[in-house]
């Protein structure tokens, strides 16, 4: 009703505002409840599958052939025979068909080709991560399977496209696949991967530490840094994974001195998209939907082999 030029609130009209008030503040009181209920449920989801993955892993078989401590492998390195291997992933069509091609002893062989072409699958059936279907990798003669798996892989190391680095000092991510190495192999490594006035350079010299992750070091840095890691193992063979993908011109520059370096003790394979890395080898070794469709030189495959040239072609397009 009005009074006075003023609307009064009747009895009915104020009850009415109360209960609309003990209501709002209901609701607002539910929203962190709810909220809570949400954001529980999602987390209980998440920890499930979580679970779920977890109990796969450890449901998964076991190598058991690799907790023992190999002698460090002697001799020369080996010549590297891949025998017309096959090999599936469960559930997949055939990855590699019949591949076969040799790598020199103390050599840098490159392998080069389309994605999916099998490139990455032979690097990981040289190191038993699988068994092949079929054929045979040989180190001089000496029939892969034949061995452990840590006898196999004291004789391998392996550096892949974006090798960790571990929060720490420089010294302690070199030793860490080689922890009983010397001063004087640690200095010899840092020479032949170019590293030797970079080190000098730093303020703490091998103790500068090089944060989470390397971030305090530049993408070549990191990669030089990992096959340092690797040749202080002294291996016989070394695999190089698309080590140069993220790298600028001068930094590849670099890496490719690199693995000339390393192959004055070791077999190298590098495989790599970018032509440029890989125009020094050796040989190179054309991948064609898992089978090996040519090899040689750079210069000859460039002449005689159309996917090679068209390869070549792109990769020179994408540079400019």
């Amino acid at each position: 009703m009005l009074w006075n030029g003023r609307r009064e609130t009747t009895g009915d009209d104020g009850n009415r505002a109360r209960a609309i008030s003990r209501g709002a503040s209901h609701l607002f009181n539910l929203g962190g409840p709810i909220l809570s209920l949400v954001s529980g449920t999602t987390a209980l989801q998440q920890g499930l599958g979580a679970l779920a993955r977890i109990e796969e892993v450890r449901e998964m078989e076991t190598e058991d052939d690799v907790d023992v401590t190999p002698a460090r492998p002697t001799g020369p390195p080996p010549e590297v025979v891949v025998e017309n291997l096959e090999f599936a992933y469960e559930g997949r069509t055939p990855t590699l068909k019949g591949t076969r091609f040799t790598a020199p002893a103390g050599a840098v062989t490159a392998i080069v080709g389309s994605s999916g072409s099998g490139k990455t699958t032979v690097f990981s059936l040289i190191q038993r991560f699988y068994d092949m279907d079929g054929g045979s990798i040989r180190l001089d003669g000496t029939d892969i399977r034949s061995l452990s798996r840590a006898d196999l892989r004291r004789r391998i190391a392996y550096v892949e496209q974006d090798s960790p680095m571990l929060a720490g000092p420089l010294r302690e991510n070199l030793l860490y696949s080689a922890p009983d190495a010397t001063d004087e192999a640690v200095a010899e490594v840092l020479r032949k991967t170019l590293l030797d006035e970079f080190v000098a350079g730093l303020p703490d010299g091998l103790d500068t530490e090089v944060g989470a992750r390397g971030l305090a070091l530049s993408g070549g840095e990191r990669q030089r840094l990992a096959i340092a890691r690797a040749l202080l193992r002294e291996p016989q063979v070394l695999l190089l994974d698309e080590v140069t993908a993220h790298l600028d011109g001068l930094s590849e520059l670099a890496m490719r001195k690199t693995v000339e370096q390393a192959a004055e003790n070791c077999t190298v394979l590098l495989i790599a998209h970018r032509l440029s890395t890989v125009t020094s080898a050796d040989q190179l070794i054309l991948f064609d939907d898992g089978r090996v469709g040519d090899h040689g030189p750079h210069r000859e495959l460039l002449e005689r082999n159309d996917l090679y040239r068209e390869l070549a072609a792109t990769q020179l397009a994408s540079a400019r």
